[in-house]
């Protein structure tokens, strides 16, 4: 019995729907380093930068939010098991910093408060249907894997998440009226509870760096959100700062704020060098193949993040010969992103190329 041929359409299709079933959640990441860039651009005077990458976030976002719909009502159980997988599950964190550096952008760069708004209280819900329900799977599984297969950098996009919230809500805070100082509280509280989240964190990332054997493939690209985690929550105290005026909360705290937040700065200015040499021992001593891999967009958000929280920084405390740094990192994070970019449309082309042929 001769089998009929399968037409282009009909491969592309199945390509496509297979694609859904294993979506990455950390897909997300995508719009989250296009989103901090963006801004990045916007705060050192390169709007038409800035401008492109946010037209080319919102329907990127807008993919990214039906096909995990889609995967939601097609593929539950795929998504469930992803959801409760040590390696995968922090991924879903994803969705909720990306909705709220959209929403940055919305604020800064089109000056759409209500659409900021709109994305503020979605990555505020998300925030604690996903934190409690992420954690309190990982708590309550019978089977569990070992430190060194478990955890990775990936698990403090759990801070990033947080800190997306605070920054975005800091932001937002003095267009609420009365409910100014309620929605400070609460971004103060959402850093500060970050802050000790990443404490938590790094300390198992940190044994588990130093006491378990690691191999090229395990060192992998979202070991920057060690700085990245740092780098925001720098943002988020620079936020807090200058919402200070007019806030009794906070200009009580003050100088605990600005203290807290150069902490956290150079904890971030820390990691780099670190990070550094990690990758040099990785792709040049080890020889470890360079291929694109949606995990790259997890080192890309540090490095926009580190540039625009260097900036809101020099500025909150007064510190001009800082600027020097945004100046230069901005051309690093541009050239991340690009490279980032091409890599995975070229993956793209060659997986439909592939399947095609």
């Amino acid at each position: 019995m001769i089998k009929p041929v399968k037409s282009g359409r009909q491969t592309l299709a199945s390509a496509l729907w297979q694609n859904v079933e294993t979506l990455n959640p950390a897909y997300f990441a995508l719009v989250m380093a296009a989103g901090i860039v963006s801004i990045a651009s916007h705060l050192l005077g390169m709007p038409k930068v800035a401008l492109a990458l946010f037209w080319l976030n919102i329907p990127v976002f807008l993919i990214l939010v039906v096909l995990t719909a889609i995967r939601l009502l097609s593929f539950p159980r795929q998504m469930l098991a992803d959801l409760t997988d040590h390696k995968r599950g922090v991924g879903f964190f994803t969705v909720i910093a990306a909705s709220c550096v959209l929403g940055s952008q919305f604020f800064l760069i089109a000056e759409l408060r209500l659409a900021a708004v709109v994305l503020w209280c979605l990555g505020t819900v998300l925030w604690f249907v996903l934190t409690y329900t992420i954690f309190a799977s990982f708590t309550v599984k019978e089977k569990k894997p070992s430190l060194p297969d478990g955890i990775h950098g990936g698990w403090l996009v759990s801070v990033v998440a947080a800190q997306s919230v605070a920054v975005l809500g800091g932001m937002l805070a003095g267009g609420f009226g009365a409910y100014r100082e309620p929605t400070l509280f609460f971004a103060l509280a959402m850093w500060l509870g970050g802050g000790m989240l990443y404490v938590l964190i790094i300390s198992l990332i940190f044994y588990r760096y130093s006491f378990f054997p690691m191999s090229p493939a395990e060192l992998a690209p979202p070991y920057w959100i060690n700085m990245g985690a740092m780098a925001i929550s720098t943002l988020a105290g620079t936020t807090l700062i200058s919402a200070a005026d007019g806030s009794a909360i906070l200009s009580q705290l003050l100088p605990f704020i600005k203290g807290l937040t150069l902490l956290f700065w150079s904890t971030a200015t820390w990691w780099i060098p670190m990070l550094v040499v990690l990758g040099v021992w990785r792709h040049i001593v080890r020889q470890f193949r360079l291929a694109y891999d949606p995990q790259y967009w997890g080192a890309v958000f540090p490095l926009g993040m580190y540039t625009a929280c260097t900036f809101r920084l020099a500025h909150a405390v007064d510190a001009p010969f800082l600027i020097i740094i945004p100046q230069c990192f901005i051309y690093i994070a541009m050239a991340a992103w690009c490279l980032t970019f091409v890599g995975m449309l070229y993956s793209f082309a060659t997986a439909l190329g592939s399947r095609l042929s």
